[in-house]
């Protein structure tokens, strides 16, 4: 039979009751958005889907003037890199609106 420590029974013990504490009273806070994405088309579906991971301060901050490659590559990479649940049918018309209103315009 293998010799446990007292001591090391009770850090397992204590480790056991943290992982399975309930995490119903956790309250996290974020901070208020700062801005919101332009008016325009496409801009109700692009705040939909986009806030579902971040805030409107995202968009805002992407390098001006970047073409509709630029846009339509961010929204896959939210898709398939971040896990984003866009969905396929969303992600041109999502790129077309920031294109327009973040982007080259064209």
């Amino acid at each position: 039979m293998r010799y446990v420590h007292p001591l090391a029974a009770v850090v397992a013990a204590i480790s056991l009751l943290a992982v399975a504490a309930p995490v119903a009273g956790l309250d996290i806070q974020l901070p208020p958005d700062s801005t919101s994405l332009r008016p325009g088309v496409g801009s109700d579906l692009a705040a939909r889907q986009c806030a579902t991971c971040h805030s409107a301060d995202y968009v805002t901050i992407q390098p001006p003037g970047k073409p509709l490659a630029f846009w339509k590559a961010e929204v896959e990479k939210m898709k398939k890199v971040y896990g984003a649940p866009i969905p396929d049918e969303a992600i041109d018309p999502i790129a077309r609106y920031l294109t327009r209103e973040y982007g080259d315009g064209k």
